[in-house]
């Protein structure tokens, strides 16, 4: 079928199947189908004499299902060997069906479509040539028969040996003819078909079905013209920024060893961190649709390449470049205009192959004139998305729809790359839930014909990720179900007696997020900014009794644990800024008498369940130095009350220890957590004097300023030096809010020289959850060796 023909199909898909699970009788009535009775059946499952692999999978399924269900035997045999008096299960295209099944036009069916039809007792289960007998085998089971396949490893089959079923009369499309749920189960052959999934990432063979496939998934300029390859000898293919031809990489993808000896190698006047190509270049263009076409050539079966930009900023600025984006009012100007052409030359050779490309952070907003051809398919990233407002109709993505929208109208299909986790920490709540459907169905709306939802692919057990791959997959199906049908369905069905109990989990998180003007942006280090210790403390007594309410139910315990163990972390990880906000309030902390001994418990429950990555980008963001993070927030000792003269048994102080503080720039040495029997737990933060950067810094919870106003503030700090004189270090407190600095302090060395820690006095401060405290080292590599904290504390200031 050809792609032109395909998209005229998809476009129109009828959205007609149904969420509604038909019940299994358990004794036949008027009017229905009667497949099995007493564990007996007059049925065979038919196949066309030269049934291909995909169908004969199909039977299988249809037959190994069946007799779970009932406990009767459905034989599988070919149209030519139909034992007489059998009732008919027609599987694929044969003769036979067509025969039985006459009207029904088995050459026209639109791509991965289905039809479940019915007349007298034969049913027939057929569809698209490629895989539509296998997905209307999938759809029978699950939404006629009621079989679940909630993971890979975990379903629910039905036990009925007398089933009887309505006539059945389905005839079904997806709208999305690409549909992948990037969840780590999601890729499994088995369950990936049972998800009607069909992605790049979906393990699934060709006697399964298949999947879609990409030459390079994206971002593909450097990888199909390399710097370190072409730039010595063609600058001029590289972008212009600021009058002179650069290329290069960031940090944060940590080049090889090709790509650092290359920049090193060339000026540094021509290096920058990440870089693209001069695409007005004709010259580079042909060497870059050369090397595209033989990276096809090499991939026979791919259906897709990415034509598109790395992942990361610095566009040409050339006369000629510049031009043709000024011309359009964006750089994605000059971007489809060279896909355009790339797209020409490989249609030339590869007809069936769609060329895909970005509009992507500067390339986001279309271009006013250019568009792009009919064998060009433009992905849009909602990176920069708000997901707590629906992308239609929330105020913080109004510009982000309006892209979408521009697009929609002047490109003759989209595909979208949509962000569902949170890729700074997969294992914390991240409450989203809610618009996943809504935007779901806008992308559809825009001519979206392939999703790409992006979830959490390195994890098991990360924030309910079954949960949300299961609803995710069913709606990439069929974007008209009922989110709220499915949601229900998967924890009552998935969660047994505790399912009720972890949606009303749910809805407070999703309730208190939704009651702030958070943006909710896909890459955020904690929860501060939207969950609040109120809800949290709320939120843990709802967790504890749905792990209650199983709790005499193993299989269904692990499956509660595992949903929850995001949120259990998320409690330890901002366990002291809970404990004081039940301290200001007088209350009693929920959770657990040894935080430390939970902490090394839940780690290493996650690594039983198999996950070892808590962000994207974990080459450099290590599972173990996030453990070693994650346990060092605990003092290894109880620390000995400050030096003052004070009654602290009565007195409201609150003590931040090192453990709780954040270390920045730790990967270029800016500062670590290490041994010190001065400190008043035994461990500190040593910051070396050659930087004068904050890397030593702690936000101070919103708890603070919300009772109390005034708070007396002290910090505990020393410095190896081989002077006297001159700055050891200094501290204060900045509002980011308002800024400004509250407090700024430059320490001599004569004050805080020495292995005992001093005593720094930064007054009394009216703070508030929008400010933090800092310490920097002095930048005097020869004179101050090393800046160490120990702590900082606060004492309430009593009002006059």
């Amino acid at each position: 079928m050809s792609r032109q023909m395909l998209l005229m199909l998809c476009s129109l898909a009828l959205f007609c199947l149904s969420p509604i699970v038909c019940p299994v009788a358990s004794a036949q009535q008027a009017g229905e189908i009667l497949l099995a009775e007493e564990g007996k059946t007059t049925y065979v499952i038919v196949l066309p004499i030269e049934a291909n692999a995909v169908v004969r999978n199909a039977a299988e399924e249809l037959k190994s299902t069946l007799e779970k269900i009932t406990g009767a035997e459905f034989p599988i045999v070919s149209e030519n060997e139909i034992p007489g008096g059998a009732a008919l299960l027609c599987v694929g295209d044969s003769q036979t069906a067509r025969e039985l099944f006459d009207g029904v036009d088995f050459d026209a069916f639109r791509y991965d479509e289905i039809l479940i039809l019915s007349r007298g007792k034969n049913i027939l289960l057929t569809g698209h040539e490629r895989r539509g007998a296998l997905y209307a085998v999938v759809s029978f089971l699950e939404d006629t028969l009621g079989c679940r396949w909630w993971t890979s490893t975990e379903s629910f089959i039905p036990q009925c040996p007398t089933l009887s079923i309505p006539a059945q009369n389905l005839r079904y499309a997806p709208q999305l003819i690409y549909r992948e749920s990037f969840y780590r189960d999601a890729f499994e052959e088995k369950f990936a078909v049972r998800s009607k999934c069909n992605g790049n990432m979906a393990r699934i063979s060709p006697e399964w079905g298949g999947h879609h496939r990409f030459v390079h998934f994206v971002h593909s300029f450097y990888p199909l013209i390399p710097p370190e390859e072409y730039f010595k000898e063609h600058p001029e293919w590289f972008s212009e920024i600021d009058g002179v031809r650069k290329a290069g990489y960031p940090d944060w993808i940590s080049p090889g060893a090709a790509q650092r000896e290359f920049m090193e190698s060339i000026p540094e006047e021509q290096r920058c961190s990440g870089g693209q190509l001069c695409l007005s270049n004709d010259e580079m263009r042909a060497e870059f649709t050369k090397n595209a076409l033989e990276r096809l050539r090499a991939n026979p079966g791919a259906n897709f390449i990415s034509i598109s930009q790395n992942d990361w900023r610095n566009f040409c600025t050339c006369e000629k470049c510049r031009e043709v984006d000024e011309k359009n009012g964006s750089p994605a100007g000059s971007l489809i205009e060279f896909v355009n052409k790339v797209a020409a030359d490989i249609e030339k050779e590869f007809p069936e192959v769609w060329v895909e490309t970005l509009a992507y952070q500067y390339t986001r907003k279309p271009p006013t004139v250019v568009k792009p051809r009919h064998n060009v398919v433009v992905r849009l990233c909602t990176i920069e998305c708000s997901f707590l407002q629906p992308l239609e109709s929330g105020a913080l993505n109004a510009s982000l729809k309006s892209d979408i929208e521009g697009w929609s109208q002047i490109a003759h299909q989209l595909f979208v790359w949509d962000y569902i986790t949170n890729f700074s920490h997969y294992l914390i709540p991240h409450p989203n839930m809610r618009v996943l459907a809504p935007n779901l169905r806008f992308f559809v709306k825009n001519k979206t014909i392939g999703l790409f939802e992006q979830g959490d692919s390195f994890t098991t057990i990360g924030d309910f990720v079954a949960a949300r791959n299961w609803v995710v997959s069913h709606l990439l199906w069929n974007p008209n179900l009922d989110e709220k049908a499915l949601w229900d369905e998967f924890f009552h069905g998935y969660y047994g007696a505790a399912g009720t109990i972890l949606q009303e989990y749910l809805d407070v998180i999703h309730d208190r997020a939704e009651s702030t003007d958070f943006n909710l942006r896909c890459f955020l280090q904690d929860t501060r900014g939207w969950l609040d210790p109120a809800t949290i403390l709320q939120a843990t007594e709802i967790a504890d009794a749905a792990e209650n309410a199983v709790a005499d139910d193993p299989v269904l315990l692990l499956r509660v644990r595992r949903a929850l163990a995001a949120f259990r972390l998320n409690f330890l990880l901002r366990y002291y800024e809970l404990a004081l906000y039940c301290k200001i309030n007088d209350l009693p902390i929920s959770g657990p008498d040894d935080p430390a001994k939970a902490m090394r418990e839940l780690l290493a429950f996650f690594e039983e369940q198999g996950t070892h990555v808590h962000r994207e980008a974990y080459a450099r963001y290590s599972w173990e130095n996030f453990k070693s993070d994650a346990l060092g927030r605990f003092p290894a000792k109880p620390a000995t009350p400050p030096d003052l003269p004070m009654d602290w048994e009565n007195t409201l102080w609150i003590d931040f220890q090192d453990a709780g503080m954040n270390v920045a720039g730790r990967d270029k040495g800016w500062g670590e957590k290490v041994d010190d029997p001065a400190a008043s737990d035994g461990r500190a933060i040593r910051m070396p004097g050659w930087h004068f950067e904050w890397a030593a810094a702690q936000s101070f919870p919103a708890a603070i300023g919300e009772k109390i106003q005034n708070w007396h503030v002290y910090g505990a700090v020393r410095c190896d030096a081989k002077t006297d004189e001159g700055v050891g270090m200094t501290c204060g407190i900045y509002d980011w809010a308002a800024e400004k600095s509250i407090v700024h302090k430059t320490l001599p060395v004569s004050q805080i020289k020495g292995e005992k820690y001093v005593l720094i006095d930064f007054g009394t401060v009216p703070l508030s959850g929008t400010m933090y405290i800092w310490f920097a080292p002095p930048k005097r590599p020869d004179e101050v060796q090393n800046v160490y904290v120990d702590r900082f504390f606060l004492i309430e200031e009593e009002s006059e």
